[in-house]
């Protein structure tokens, strides 16, 4: 039995809103000095990558139509496999920058009928 899609997309969706809560308020610059905020960012992002990971596996043609689906996926196995390598203003530009988009996408997907395992 295939996952519902709308349970990995709000697994994306949650957890994107849970790192904009943690950054709300902070600059780059607060961002790197907060060693504690960046391990819950990396943690989150981690969630995204694998959920839309699960996602592109279990329904391929629903998670091609997330934008840069392979970058996020990748993205995921640097946090988590190559972490001595992390730059924190990289993990800063993704969620300042790049993860509104994504919710915006993830949020259209969870709102279209049809996106449930029937």
């Amino acid at each position: 039995m295939r996952r519902d899609p709308r349970v990995l997309l709000a697994d994306v969706d949650r957890a994107g809103a849970d790192i904009e809560g943690f950054i709300d308020g902070l600059d780059s610059d607060a961002y790197v000095g907060d060693k504690r905020t960046q391990a819950a960012v990396e943690r989150k992002f981690e969630i995204i990558g694998e959920a839309l990971n699960r996602l592109h596996q279990a329904h391929p043609e629903l998670a091609s139509r997330v934008p840069r689906l392979r970058q996020i996926i990748d993205f995921r196995n640097l946090l988590i496999h190559g972490y001595a390598n992390v730059m924190p203003i990289r993990v800063w530009d993704y969620a300042a920058n790049h993860l509104p988009q994504l919710r915006q996408t993830i949020q259209l997907l969870l709102n279209e009928p049809g996106n449930a395992e029937e």
